[in-house]
């Protein structure tokens, strides 16, 4: 019998795909080119630290997920999301090929109205385009008419969303106003395993005017997030120069309705976004090329060579030098109380003072072993004893199971780079 849903790509977009849809009760089918995947999943673990935890791969499979890395077992597909990874190539935009792969794997095994979404970001053009294409040469159906096809933005905030918090809405634009309601009525069956557990709170529906508007909301927001994280890094670096406190300035700039919100300076910015000005198609006017985007990109990648530098020129304050000094890195993750390391700048700032000649340490209660460009950072024990002993320990990430205060009081200097020590008991960024 064929499944309700099935979830093509395994990975970051994935595999919270999968615990939704089992959450609400569909009988999902996931497929992977990696059978190392698949089988650490059937084992009952998370292929990727800090996207899902044992407990809900536990909880998926004990519902009747399956996974699989055999395409013999997509037959008669109803509905499909193509999540597989699209990451930037040499030019900045994703690269479509393993979402084209398996588009291709797909698309004969499309049955008569089968719904297909790509959440995967992509360049606008990609699903109406090479993507449709392959669905409608392999299986022999058109879209809109034998079958269904829209796009569906993920929408992933991982700098700002809280763990339980309510999705935000879901857009959808398809190929035709049918396939957009095609899409729409799958995500309203979809909604009460986006619930996280409150009742009554189903996340609303925005209906784009077709897939090149929904493909380009991604763009938007994730170069949102770019450009308004490179200017309060800025200023936290002009900031610092005048003597200023950057964290009592957002505090009170966050007062007023068009205020910084949730962006905060940093040891690094977001994952690197989708620059405009390099999308296929687009042209350039008498203006010049968009500059906006990799502006803010070059800003936030300043900032883990600043953070070293505020590193040396502290230690040097105090008469000694980054060469031979002891230095305690604390959370290197992405994100705050996950274990997921991707796209972190702890990486850089270790490998610059390792450069520098540092004797490094590190704690993280998310990571339990740590080589850094294939450098093993020995892991402290205890974070309190370790800043203790450390000549320098500087905070990259603020897990909710440190003790901020006792640490400040333990650590000889504390550099905080997320502004969350209290006010005057540490270095901040």
């Amino acid at each position: 019998m064929p499944a309700d849903l099935t979830v093509l790509g395994l990975g970051h977009l994935g595999l919270p795909a999968v615990r939704t849809a089992v959450s609400a009760g569909l009988a999902t089918l996931g497929w992977d080119p990696d059978p190392a995947v698949v089988a650490t999943l059937t084992a009952g673990r998370s292929p990727i630290e800090g996207v899902l935890t044992t407990a809900e791969v536990r909880r998926m499979l004990a519902a009747g997920f399956t996974g699989t890395a055999d395409p013999a077992d997509l037959d008669r597909v109803r509905v499909a999301l193509l999540c597989s990874p699209t990451d930037p190539g040499p030019d900045g935009v994703p690269d479509p090929a393993p979402l084209c792969a398996a588009a291709r794997l797909l698309a004969p095994r499309l049955r008569p109205g089968a719904l297909v979404v790509v959440t995967s970001p992509v360049a606008p053009g990609t699903t109406a385009g090479p993507i449709r294409a392959l669905l409608e040469e392999g299986s022999g159906l058109r879209a809109g008419r034998g079958f269904h096809l829209a796009h569906s933005p993920a929408r992933t905030d991982p700098e700002a969303r809280p763990p339980h918090a309510l999705p935000p809405p879901r857009v959808i634009g398809g190929h035709t106003p049918a396939c957009t309601e095609a899409a729409a009525a799958f995500y309203t069956r979809l909604a009460g395993g986006e619930r996280n557990g409150r009742p009554g709170t189903t996340p609303k529906i925005v209906r784009a005017r077709g897939t090149l508007e929904a493909e380009t909301v991604t763009i938007l927001e994730t170069n949102l997030r770019q450009v308004n994280t490179a200017l309060v890094n800025e200023l936290a670096m002009a900031c610092h120069d005048l003597g200023v406190d950057v964290w009592d300035v957002l505090r009170c700039a966050e007062t007023h309705p068009s205020g910084p919100s949730a962006h905060r300076p940093g040891p690094g910015g977001p994952r690197p976004a989708i620059d405009p000005g390099r999308l296929p198609g687009v042209r350039r006017g008498p203006g010049g090329s968009p500059r906006m985007v990799e502006l803010a990109h070059s800003v936030n990648e300043r900032m883990p060579g600043y953070v070293t530098d505020r590193v040396g020129a502290l230690l040097n304050d105090h008469g000694k030098s980054v060469r031979d000094a002891r230095i305690l890195l604390l959370g290197v993750t992405h994100r705050a109380d996950t274990a997921d390391r991707t796209g972190s700048p702890a990486d850089e700032i270790a490998h610059r003072l390792l450069e520098g000649g540092a004797r490094l340490s590190y704690h993280d209660p998310h990571v339990p072993h740590w080589a850094p460009a294939g450098c093993r950072v020995p892991r402290a024990d205890t974070p309190h004893e370790a800043a203790a002993g450390a000549d320098l320990t500087l905070l990259l990430q603020a897990h909710s199971v440190y003790d901020l205060q006792g640490l400040a009081a333990k650590a000889p200097l504390l550099l905080d780079t997320r502004g969350v020590t209290p006010t005057g008991s540490a270095h901040r960024l």
